[in-house]
């Protein structure tokens, strides 16, 4: 039986459209807040249909000498051109820490599957 995480995809964001961006200042400061975004098609725009679609965002962070990762976001994305509305895969969230860390994020495309990326917390 294959775990979940052998499920997950990755590749450069530059070159491949279902991979989560995820921005992140060069530097925080311990117990500041700080914005995170994760969007898709930064690079390479990734279709926005009925028929292929992102459906959702799961993003965490993991804190150094943390055992597990928190889960900071969820976004779902609902309106795939249904009476010419879409919601662009893009979503925020403000979070603080005090420690450095790691963000995790997943995406799902309704056919290509999972997809992931991580992006380091420095201090």
């Amino acid at each position: 039986m294959r775990i979940i995480g052998d499920l997950i995809q990755t590749g450069d964001w530059k070159g491949e459209k279902h991979v989560p961006v995820i921005h992140l200042p060069d530097k925080v400061e311990a117990g500041k807040e700080f914005d995170v975004r994760v969007s898709i098609g930064d690079a390479i725009g990734h279709p926005n249909t009925l028929e292929h679609h992102i459906a959702w965002f799961k993003v965490f962070f993991h804190a150094e000498g943390n055992k597990f990762p928190v889960e900071v976001a969820t976004f779902n994305f609902g309106a795939h051109g249904e009476y010419d509305t879409y919601t662009e895969p893009a979503g925020s969230a403000t979070i603080k820490t005090d420690k450095p860390g790691v963000v995790y994020a997943v995406s799902y495309c309704n056919i290509h599957g999972l997809w992931g990326n991580m992006a380091k917390v420095d201090f």
